[in-house]
């Protein structure tokens, strides 16, 4: 059975326009300079060649895990859900123990924007706001000790 990948519809297209981007753009720029590279001549000693072949290698590995995940792709728009338990999609506001908020979007592991409030439903916070409900009080762990958060807002948007 093959394993869903849950993701939003904006991650989705993002990943669509990154395949893209390395399908055809950087894959025939990267297959270039492996050409130049060639010409000239010793490839044992061509830093040039060995630096192409390597950023060939990390190409092709991105563009085999974009097409698994969009393959295995299950896509949740949070605009058809609603309530006030945390699910994936949803976007919570937390306050933490000296009132300070932060608000989140849960997303797909190929989503996170850390900067841009999307965290990954398997990041520590994440794991932990899951299946909670509006005014729970959650218990993060992280390496710096223990953190407690309060959720005051949950939407759908």
């Amino acid at each position: 059975m093959v394993e869903k990948v849950p993701m939003t519809a904006d991650g989705h297209t993002k990943l669509e326009v990154e395949l893209k981007n390395l399908k055809h753009f950087q894959r025939p720029a990267v297959i270039k300079a492996i050409e130049i590279a060639r010409a000239h001549g010793d490839l044992s000693e061509n830093a040039e060649y060995h630096a192409a072949k390597e950023e060939q290698g990390m190409i092709e590995g991105r563009i085999q895990m974009i097409e698994s995940s969009l393959g295995r792709a299950e896509i949740i728009d949070p605009k058809d859900l609603s309530g006030d338990k945390v699910i994936f999609a949803s976007t919570v506001t937390i306050a933490d123990e000296d009132d300070k908020e932060a608000t989140y979007q849960i997303v797909g592991v190929d989503e996170v924007d850390v900067s841009a409030g999307r965290i990954s439903f398997s990041s520590p916070i994440g794991r932990a706001l899951i299946s909670r409900r509006l005014g729970d009080e959650v218990e993060v762990k992280t390496p710096g000790g223990d953190t407690y958060y309060e959720i005051i807002k949950v939407e759908f948007i």
